[in-house]
């Protein structure tokens, strides 16, 4: 009897940008690397949730139960049980409208964290997800990006490794939006360091800040300005109204945007965040919460 040949494995195609950034950096994406972290590559799931279902017995490569800390390449086929998608499955993303004084992960120096905002009591009467809450769905559940105590608006909270990869990964891009009511309090100066520091003003112009805004500062905040000793990605910056700007970023240093607007001569007196990627806040109240809808994606 003769042996038919054994299937030809799968090669995953690289994207030009990832062959592109090998190139740059001396890399081979076709080189070996640890299993977990390409699973994560291919947002299959979290690397921590990938370990997990390694030691469950849920992973295979080329058809054989694979084993802690093995390394692949992309010509390996990499085939997921049932039992781990249909948990993957009931994992839960929510969107909570945070209101000030709520911090975003750990309770600190007396505020609560947004978490506690997750109940059945809270959960928006608008909300039509599949979902239905159950104290379960505290587990592993974490903030995908943070919000300043100050801050209100979106903020995300996630059991999904794959949604937090998304929103937070090293190589996220993910756009986020906000709204930010400013006051202005001088134009900015050049500090011997080069960077742009904010004069004193005991009269600052809280209405039609626009007219009175340098249209040259406008420019340092959509790109020019560095923070911790870092040169910023480029923003888009416009005016919602004359004492509002509409700000989007892909990055998230810490109060970034509060520290920017200083910069520029601007004091922050309102912010709230309306969008991350494809998701908006929308009409969601503030204190509440809602499910991420099986349509909607970051």
């Amino acid at each position: 009897m003769v042996t038919p040949p054994k299937p030809a494995p799968t090669i995953r195609r690289i994207p030009r940008a990832e062959a592109q950034a090998a190139v740059a950096t001396g890399t081979d994406p076709n080189a070996p690397t640890r299993l977990n972290k390409r699973m994560a590559e291919l947002n299959m799931c979290s690397r921590r949730e990938a370990d997990a279902w390694i030691a469950n017995g849920w992973v295979k490569v080329n058809g054989q139960p694979a084993e802690m800390g093995v390394k692949v390449t992309a010509a390996d086929r990499i085939q997921i049980d049932k039992a781990a998608t249909g948990q993957q499955a009931n994992q839960v993303t929510i969107i909570i409208n945070k209101p000030m004084g709520y911090v975003s992960a750990q309770a600190e120096d007396g505020h609560e964290p947004a978490v506690t905002l997750f109940t059945a009591a809270n959960r928006w009467a608008e909300d039509n997800a599949r979902f239905f809450f159950h104290a379960n769905q505290l587990r592993g559940l974490a903030p995908a990006g943070r919000l300043d105590i100050d801050s209100i608006g979106m903020l995300v909270m996630t059991q999904d490794g794959r949604v937090a990869r998304q929103l937070i990964g090293e190589e996220s891009v993910m756009e986020k939006e906000y709204l930010v009511r400013v006051a202005y309090h001088g134009l900015g100066q050049v500090a011997p360091t080069g960077q742009l520091v904010r004069m004193d003003d005991d009269d600052p112009v809280t209405t039609n800040v626009q007219a009175v805004f340098p249209r040259p500062m406008m420019d340092k905040l959509r790109h020019g300005l560095s923070l911790d000793g870092q040169a910023l990605k480029p923003a888009k910056v416009a005016w919602q109204n004359p004492e509002q700007l509409r700000m989007v970023l892909t990055e998230g240093k810490k109060r970034q945007i509060r520290r920017m607007c200083e910069l520029v001569g601007l004091k922050v007196v309102g912010l709230k965040r309306v969008r991350i990627g494809n998701v908006m806040l929308g009409n969601l109240p503030v204190g509440q919460w809602r499910y991420l809808a099986p349509h909607e994606k970051f």
